[in-house]
């Protein structure tokens, strides 16, 4: 017995040595990526940023990450408030609205309903409504809609987005949002070209599955992706409803503006839940994310089996659009990601669909700027292959008189203008309506922006006159000096 009890012994020392050691190193990493943060930008010789720092920097009150190794969230923390002026910590629990992360739920709902042979991905949508029927008109040329469609942001439909609904104001029905009808304050929905030709973000598109899933389930749509998708993904802390009745309100967020004031009525209210209902938190969203890895791999079932799993992460659409989510090939590993942005909320989460490895972050503020930076201090503190974008840049001095002579507006486009301007040997840029930013010279004529990606070229013509050019997504833009 005393040489069994020496033993048992031995194995719980050890046992609490292991942990113990797991502990340090999560908390290591944790420290690596608070201070690890760098922008889409990173300038030669500059310092990685802190992450505090950079939330007061952004004017973002509260923020909240998880991150996903081997199949397991390793962590989850939440830095700063989720109601400043009272100031309520935000924690693991504490609860953001997901804005258009809605979707790639929504659409687990959606194909169980598939894979349980209630619905059919290529059949007109017109089939299933009940309670309203799509508005073909000359526009679809004949063709039509289908749910594939929809999930994929290829059925040519308008409305990209929602502004939702101040608090104790007037709420539509979903049939009211579809017809544009007040108090909706949104257009109707319609074709604005044919079914299946291009790529159309739409979560006007989105809300019509919405009312499919009602009319199909005779559900609430809250109830039925309660019961269907978040209590089996283990999300208990998450919510469809509008207003969310249903969770501690306690938990809620504070929205905020990108000055960092509270918006009217701490929050909006959307009642397109579908397209960007969804209240939730990243250690719930990780939930999701490491049930669709294993169902992709044929390992679990939850919701969806491997078949359903790989056609939903299958690419059905221009811009590696699948069904309610996107999917990337970057440093060749695939990802499956969405992101989001509601009235002063913005959010990210990517997943691989190797090796179990994930990321998600969500602030309650309109200004996601620390979002990328975060993601890039997780993905090289990780080693998290294709998630670090960072380029980085070398700066060249400018004489002082160079940079005097590239001062002046230019046109962007009636009526906006971008103003150059010099101070204390640095050249800056305010486009009309917003903030003043710094341009980096990475020669005598061209400069970059750290926050955004774009670049700007200054050239003479045979005049001597300074022509701007413009560079940035994908393409360039000459902008004429305002005389």
């Amino acid at each position: 017995m005393k040489i069994l009890s020496k033993s048992l012994i031995l194995t719980v020392l050890l046992f609490i040595q292991v942990a113990v050691h797991a502990q340090n190193s999560t908390q290591d990493k944790i420290t690596q990526v608070e201070n690890g943060l760098v922008g889409s930008v990173q300038i030669e010789g500059e310092n990685p940023w802190n992450l505090l720092n950079r939330m007061a920097y952004y004017k973002i009150p509260g923020l909240s990450i998880a991150v996903i190794q081997n199949y397991k969230i390793v962590w989850a923390k939440g830095y700063g408030f989720a109601n400043d002026s009272a100031k309520i910590p935000v924690t693991e629990k504490t609860l953001f609205q997901a804005a258009s992360i809605s979707k790639s739920l929504n659409s687990m709902g959606v194909l169980k309903l598939v894979q349980d042979k209630k619905l059919d991905l290529n059949t007109d949508i017109n089939v299933y409504l009940k309670s309203w029927k799509f508005p073909y008109d000359s526009l679809s040329k004949g063709k039509k809609i289908t749910i594939a469609n929809l999930l994929s942001h290829s059925a040519g439909l308008n409305v990209h987005g929602f502004g939702g609904y101040e608090r104790g104001t007037p709420l539509p029905t979903i049939v009211q949002v579809l017809n544009g009808e007040k108090p909706a304050n949104s257009p109707a929905i319609k074709s604005m070209f044919e079914p299946g030709k291009r790529y159309e973000y739409s979560g006007g598109g989105t809300t019509i599955t919405q009312l499919i899933v009602m009319d199909i389930t005779h559900m609430p749509y809250a109830d039925y992706m309660k019961k269907e998708v978040l209590k089996p993904l283990g999300m208990s802390g998450s919510t469809y409803a509008q207003p969310p009745y249903d969770v501690d309100q306690n938990l809620l967020t504070v929205a905020y503006n990108m000055e960092g004031k509270p918006i009217k009525g701490s929050y909006h209210i959307y009642p397109e839940q579908a397209a960007a209902g969804l209240w939730t938190n990243p250690t719930d969203l990780s939930n999701y994310i490491i049930e669709t890895q294993l169902a992709y791999e044929g390992k679990s079932a939850k919701i969806l089996n491997q078949e359903t799993t790989r056609v939903r992460l299958t690419v059905h659409a221009g811009n590696n659009v699948g069904l309610g989510a996107f999917i990337d090939k970057m440093d060749s590993t695939l990802y499956f990601s969405h992101s989001g942005g509601n009235e002063g909320f913005r959010c990210q989460y990517y997943g691989s669909l190797e090796g179990g490895n994930g990321v998600v972050v969500m602030v309650n503020s309109d200004n996601g700027g620390v979002i990328q930076e975060l993601i890039n201090s997780v993905a090289k503190v990780y080693g998290f292959k294709g998630l670090f974008h960072a380029n980085v840049k070398k700066i060249v001095p400018v004489p002082v008189d160079v940079l005097k002579s590239y001062a002046g507006k230019f046109f962007i486009g009636p009526p906006r203008t971008l103003t150059i301007t010099e101070a204390n040997g640095k050249l800056y840029a305010e486009a009309s309506g917003e903030a003043k930013r710094e341009l980096f010279p990475q020669s005598h004529n061209r400069f970059f922006l750290k926050d955004l990606p774009y670049e700007l070229e200054f050239n003479k013509d045979a005049d001597g006159k300074i022509h701007l050019i413009f560079y940035g997504d994908g393409g360039k833009l000459e902008l004429k000096r305002a005389e």
